[in-house]
């Protein structure tokens, strides 16, 4: 599969396409750039505008064969002479990129969504430029993202409390096909945040999966969570090591009756032994050997689910489930997490849930 460039990479090469064209005079249709990974990005530039004391062009994000939701988008830095007798290199967001409101992330409260990778990019291809026409004087870049704003809207960016656009990423430089890394460091961008807010309990889950059931039963908004998608074990690993107390992970059995049996990374390409775990805490609970041979036959877990409760050990069943996965999730964080859980299914909605889960929804 075919590697693309982060925003960062975008940014970073526009600056320097744009400080280049700013200090010589000449215009540049397309120029090249080294990426933390060690491999150059040659960008081709767009809409260029030349001032006498600014430059402005862009570069298009590929992001490869990875669904990339800002693959496409115009990526823009403006180059502009700062105050006389001042030196260095200012970066700021633009339209498009977002603010950051919140602490724990990147950047602090105030700054532009422009992480420090990005910003060291910028600095080292800027300053290569500025060394390169013997220029001491100060550069001001602004990079703006036209597009940003709407594409914000599909990312993690208004529940992480950055406002107005997109967040300026990367801190290889290139985009992995399908990169399990960026959904990891999405993840550990939500619990730092968490914990910089002063909190110690977290509520995590696969997804949005039984959003419905959760309001409904504790007035709980499943959104609010923290998403660690199939990442279970790394998101535990990551809340122990922030010094988080308590842990709730709610999902759906689907999901969860994996980590019951100590698969802490529930991807079906890692491990889809659902039916096998079902059928395992069906014969401990005594369900009959022609039901559990059924199970085998079963293509969903909610087609289970409805089969074990035909068979009158459900409640039994799902409660051993239950005190497996806290069991996993506590050997996992080492005891240094007190764990709950909840599983459910959409039709059915609760199944089990471990004996102090329900206390964290009451204030």
């Amino acid at each position: 599969m075919r590697y693309g460039f982060t925003t960062g990479s975008c940014a970073a090469a526009a600056a320097k396409a744009a400080a280049y064209m700013l200090l010589s005079g000449a215009e540049k249709q397309e120029i090249t750039i080294e990426t933390p990974k060690g491999i150059n990005y040659h960008a081709r530039l767009t809409d260029i505008q030349r001032e006498e004391l600014w430059v402005k062009c862009g570069v298009i994000k590929d992001g490869g064969d990875d669904p990339d939701i800002t693959t496409g988008a115009h990526i823009f830095a403006k180059v502009a002479y700062g105050k006389k007798g001042e030196t260095g290199i200012e970066i700021d967001g633009g339209i498009g990129v977002g603010r950051v409101t919140k602490p724990g992330l990147d950047q602090p409260v105030g700054n532009a969504a422009i992480n420090h990778v990005p910003r060291e990019m910028i600095h080292r291809e800027v300053g290569e430029v500025c060394r390169f026409f013997d220029y001491t004087g100060q550069l001001k870049i602004e990079i703006s993202v036209p597009e940003g704003e709407r594409l914000a809207e599909q990312t993690f960016n208004p529940r992480l409390g950055i406002t107005g656009g997109i967040s300026i990423l990367g801190t290889s430089g290139i985009v992995e096909p399908m990169s399990s890394r960026a959904l990891i460091d999405t993840i550990k961008v939500e619990l730092n945040q968490r914990r910089a807010e002063g909190q110690d309990s977290v509520i995590i889950s696969p997804g949005n999966y039984g959003m419905d059931f959760m309001k409904k039963a504790y007035h709980y908004d499943l959104d609010q969570s923290v998403k660690c998608s199939n990442f279970i074990g790394d998101t535990i690993d990551m809340a122990t090591d922030m010094g988080f107390k308590r842990l709730l992970l709610a999902g759906h059995i689907g999901k969860l009756v994996k980590v019951a049996g100590g698969i802490m990374n529930t991807h079906s390409r890692e491990a889809d032994c659902r039916m096998e775990l079902l059928a395992a805490f069906s014969f401990r609970a005594g369900v009959e050997p022609h039901d559990i041979h059924k199970l085998f036959e079963c293509v969903t877990t909610e087609e289970a689910v409805r089969l074990l409760k035909k068979s009158g050990k459900l409640d039994i069943v799902m409660k051993s489930i239950v005190e497996r996965i806290c069991y996993y999730m506590e050997k996992r964080s080492k005891g240094k997490l007190h764990v709950d859980c909840i599983i459910y299914t959409n039709e059915l909605g609760e199944l089990a849930k471990s004996e102090g889960a329900e206390k964290w929804f009451i204030l």
